[in-house]
């Protein structure tokens, strides 16, 4: 059950970085394409606790690609809210 539980956690994962990478299709926003990114990135962290026989959620290799993955979500809010430069 658990593990089933976890694929449709990843599956959901997934489904959210599409939906961000189709925005970022028609507005070409990188801030669209970092939450893609990092979602893609959580759905592959899920699959693979899933899949890695006595894997806990606090493994430094899983915990790791999660910290990246929120890591791209504070950047793209960081770099949209950024005062631009007037030419």
């Amino acid at each position: 059950m658990v593990q089933m539980m976890t694929g449709a956690i990843a599956v959901g994962w997934l489904l959210a970085g599409l939906f961000f990478f189709r925005f970022w299709r028609h507005t070409h926003d990188k801030f669209f394409l970092y939450f893609a990114i990092s979602f893609w990135l959580e759905a592959g962290n899920r699959v693979a606790l899933g899949l890695w026989v006595g894997a806990t959620e606090d493994n430094p290799i899983l915990y790791g690609v999660r910290l990246v993955a929120y890591g791209l979500i504070i950047l793209a809010i960081w770099q949209k809210n950024r005062p631009r430069r007037k030419p």
